[in-house]
């Protein structure tokens, strides 16, 4: 499934411009690590959701160029503050601003990233799409720590896993395509309907994600690497909650103790293979694409709808 760029690709060029223009920097350090960070963008897959969104609804215009621009911002800003929390040498592939100009100067540049989309809002008077978005740094900052608080205790509960990711990952695909939708049609129910489109399309994103680490057709082989981290995904929650007791202390005695032991990771791999958790989650997330797709056929059938389809089934199609 290839990405509906063809439909936007005047609109993303535009956006490029407002995106290098909102990150530059009269600090020569802080302009040499933007440009850095422009140039590194992966696939712009936010951005997109906000212009196919804003064009769903109106013309796009300049309020969703920069909903766009501070979409993009933000998600940048989440991205080099996780590298230092993971202590993560790369982005992308190639070395991340964490591994080039260390914590201290990443911790500032995710705050310099937050100050100019706060900014880039503030100053246009686009209050609505401020508090859109600023409401989704809230929910993925709680999700974050949840994640944080449930890993240590290996928290098994299905809802706690589903609250997790809504507000860490599908609060800000969410957010983005309410944001979108605003900046062309003012309108409160269609902005809520496109939020929870995005949120739908976001939990879908995010299984997807879970899946890869027990088969990525991209590698050839399972990666386990959630399970080195002790990240509750939701192919072990089913598996956890569905095994007899030996397997389920033996699997959870692997995950707090020998995660790093490449033998034991790949036997608590097809353990949750066995049990049905991969299945089980690949339903879900197909459960949440039809969701999103219902909401979306709710609006005229155009190519820009059709557009959005398409990103929906990019998201769950992917293969890495």
């Amino acid at each position: 499934m290839k990405l509906p760029v063809d439909l936007i690709e005047p609109e993303l060029k535009n956006f490029a411009l407002h995106f290098r223009e909102a990150v530059r920097s009269n600090t020569p350090l802080l302009d040499r690590i933007m440009r850095f960070i422009v140039k590194r963008k992966g696939k712009q897959l936010r951005p997109m959701f906000v212009l196919l969104s804003a064009k769903l609804n109106g013309e796009v215009n300049d309020a969703a160029y920069r909903a766009a621009s501070l979409v993009e911002l933000l998600h940048t800003a989440t991205l080099v503050h996780d590298d230092v929390v993971d202590d993560s040498m790369e982005r992308r592939g190639f070395f991340s601003t964490y591994a080039l100009w260390k914590a201290k100067a990443n911790v500032l540049i995710g705050d310099y990233l937050l100050a100019k989309g706060l900014l880039l809002s503030l100053d246009h008077n686009d209050h609505r799409i401020l508090h859109i978005l600023s409401d989704a740094v809230r929910k993925m900052s709680e999700g974050e720590l949840l994640q944080l608080e449930k890993a240590r205790s290996l928290n098994l509960q299905e809802d706690v896993y589903f609250e997790i990711i809504k507000n860490k990952t599908a609060s800000l695909l969410a957010s983005a395509c309410a944001a979108g939708a605003w900046s062309t049609s003012n309108d409160e129910t269609t902005t809520e309907k496109m939020r929870l489109f995005g949120e739908k399309a976001g939990i879908a994103f995010q299984i997807k994600d879970d899946l890869f680490d027990y088969a990525s057709e991209n590698v050839g082989k399972p990666t386990g690497n959630d399970i080195k981290e002790k990240k509750l995904t939701l192919p072990l929650i089913y598996s956890l909650n569905n095994i007899d007791k030996a397997t389920r202390r033996k699997m959870i005695y692997i995950i707090k103790n020998n995660n790093t032991d490449k033998k034991k990771v790949q036997w608590v791999i097809e353990q949750v293979e066995l049990s049905g958790g991969i299945r089980y989650a690949t339903q879900k997330m197909n459960e949440y694409k039809e969701e999103a797709l219902q909401l979306l056929h709710q609006f005229p059938e155009t190519p820009v709808r059709k557009g959005l389809e398409d990103m929906v089934l990019f998201v769950t199609d992917r293969k890495y």
